[in-house]
């Protein structure tokens, strides 16, 4: 094999890795996120346990904190209340992230704004995130359809 060759073929490699995890960054929202331990089998349906004192969760001990959880992102909001919703920008699939400032999800991509509901409140998005139901039992918060 000469140089020539050997370029070609590290240079094929490399743009075949850079493709792949650039496509690995885009995720599919037809697909609901499903707890492993829920025993649905993988049907689709959510139902998530979240242990609030466990350090994974700590960012939801104080209003405005979120996290990311099996495709979701669940916040505290300022006034307390817990929301979950689809994790994926309906734009381009990029993760919204919550703000206290404004009490809603936004899109650090494009800019899209949602509210605490999923609902566009600004494009360019024009799909609504996919809403969760929350419920707190202790400190164990439920994340459901």
């Amino acid at each position: 094999m000469d140089r020539k060759q050997f370029m070609s073929m590290v240079g094929t490699g490399i743009g075949a890795i850079i493709l792949q995890q650039c496509l690995s960054g885009c995720k599919n929202e037809k697909d609901d996120p499903v707890d492993p331990g829920s025993g649905n089998g993988g049907t689709g349906g959510v139902n998530l346990s979240l242990d609030l004192t466990n350090a994974t969760y700590s960012k939801l001990a104080i209003n405005g904190g979120y996290v990311y959880t099996n495709g979701i992102i669940v916040a505290r909001t300022n006034a307390g209340t817990y929301i979950a919703v689809s994790q994926a920008c309906t734009h381009q699939g990029v993760s919204v992230e919550y703000r206290t400032g404004t009490n809603d999800l936004y899109c650090p991509a494009h800019g899209s704004r949602f509210s605490t509901t999923g609902s566009v409140v600004q494009g360019p998005a024009n799909a609504a995130l996919k809403q969760y139901k929350t419920e707190l039992t202790g400190t164990t918060l439920r994340v459901f359809e």
